[in-house]
């Protein structure tokens, strides 16, 4: 692995760690790589090195950039290449079926199914030269990144304002103009909220609002509509790996609850267990990298095609609307980012004193999700959080810890994550 030095030395199917903040040119740098089918694999700043070096090592980047000097280089000796035809899907890292961070793979696409991939998108939100996305997420996340890339490669513009606050995204709107945005439930409460006290801007330009990542409250989903165009808000259900349903609002008014049917070119089912399976096309097609275990479990043969689930749990009706039961078992989102218990563990077991450890999730009014640890030793709470703020990003940092006498488990010895929550009610949580 390195980190400075040869921009053009890159041959097709490399890989290239992206840790730095989120911009146009991080976004010309991702489309101007994958264009040579060189793989971007874009990740969190804030990670610490512990979290980067676990994550990095079973995809062994060939260069690891972390300035803009790189930026900018890498850029400059692809002059030209931003606005091409991506050769693939950038390596977004997800924990799949399990705690220990895995990439996703696409490999190397033949242009009939690189334009395939391009098109999908293009053609489901509409993407065009007059387009304006207005950024809210962090761009080393799968779907801002998604759409951002969509826009740009339409011959739209984006603009990033950096980290989200009210005001700033407030501002952005009136002065911009924007045209699409992606977000999360929590940033359209933090929005509505702040526009509570100051009034809400002109809205109209807007022609596209969609959100993903995390159950939408219905008060906030009713005032969704509400307040943006009529016909423009949307909801969509996917993960990292591949995306599985969109779903207009007026749809989810019809039909209470539900995020949507099958995307053009995808079959939904469930199997016995009410897990959710999605058949794709060639160019959606992914393996975990280094895992093949895991890739094995992620996929099925049908005699519809190959088809893929991450253990989302739920329903379809009789008219293809899909209702979610839960997503994975031990997931947890808060603000719309995916926190894996057992990575946060993993982490405060490494804390002198610590016997057991469960992490888990409780709902939130803001955040959707607020991370909590019921810990079993000797230990002060203290302690714990100023060893996650040395070793996990703040996303994973519990927000509470309860200290009890014994974690709560099943016959066969497996913790039981649904009676923690009540474990530390009845014992005092301390906030960290």
């Amino acid at each position: 692995m390195t980190s400075v030095g040869e921009p053009t030395d890159l041959p097709a199917e490399s890989r290239v760690a992206l840790l730095v903040p989120g911009s146009t040119a991080y976004v010309d740098l991702v489309l101007a790589l994958l264009a040579d089918g060189v793989f971007p694999v874009p990740l969190d700043p804030a990670l610490t090195p512990a979290e980067r070096d676990r994550v990095l090592a079973p995809i062994a980047p060939d260069l690891v950039v972390t300035t803009q000097e790189q930026v900018d280089d890498l850029l400059a000796a692809r002059h030209g290449r931003s606005r091409s035809l991506p050769l693939g899907r950038p390596i977004h890292c997800t924990s799949g079926t399990t705690g220990t961070p895995k990439g996703v793979w696409s490999g190397l696409l033949p242009e009939p199914d690189a334009a395939a991939l391009v098109a999908e998108e293009r053609d489901l939100w509409g993407f065009c030269a007059d387009d304006v996305n207005l950024v809210l997420s962090p761009l080393h996340h799968s779907a801002p990144l998604r759409f951002a890339m969509g826009t740009l490669l339409a011959g739209g513009r984006i603009v990033v304002p950096g980290k989200f606050d009210p005001a700033v995204i407030t501002r952005a709107i009136a002065e911009e103009r924007p045209t699409t945005v992606f977000c999360v439930p929590t940033h359209l409460q933090r929005l509505f909220a702040h526009w509570d006290v100051v009034g809400v801007p002109d809205l109209s330009s807007f022609r596209l609002v969609a959100h993903a990542g995390a159950p939408c409250p219905v008060a906030v989903k009713q005032r969704l509509v509400e307040l943006f165009p009529a016909g423009s808000t949307w909801e969509f259900y996917g993960s990292t790996e591949g995306q599985f349903t969109a779903c207009r609002s007026e749809e989810w008014q019809e039909h209470p609850g539900t995020v949507g049917r099958a995307r053009p070119g995808r079959t939904l089912f469930t199997d016995d267990d009410g897990r959710i399976w999605c058949v794709v096309p060639r160019h959606a097609r992914f393996t975990y990298l280094g895992a093949p275990e895991q890739t094995a479990a992620a996929w099925r043969d049908t005699p519809a095609g190959p088809a893929f689930t991450v253990g989302d749990v739920g329903g379809i009706d009789d008219d293809g609307y899909v209702h979610l039961d839960g997503r994975r078992t031990d997931l947890i989102i808060s603000g719309g980012v995916n926190v894996y218990p057992l990575e946060v563990e993993n982490a405060l077991r490494e804390v002198p004193g610590v016997a057991d450890v469960a992490v888990y999730g409780v709902p939130d009014p803001q955040w959707g999700q607020r991370v909590c640890a019921a810990v079993v030793g000797d230990v002060a709470p203290e302690t714990l959080a100023a060893h996650a703020r040395r070793v996990l990003a703040p996303a994973k940092r519990p927000k509470d810890y309860t200290l009890v006498p014994a974690l709560p488990m099943t016959a066969t010895g497996k913790v039981r994550r649904d009676a923690l929550p009540a474990v530390a009610a009845n014992t005092g949580r301390r906030p960290a």
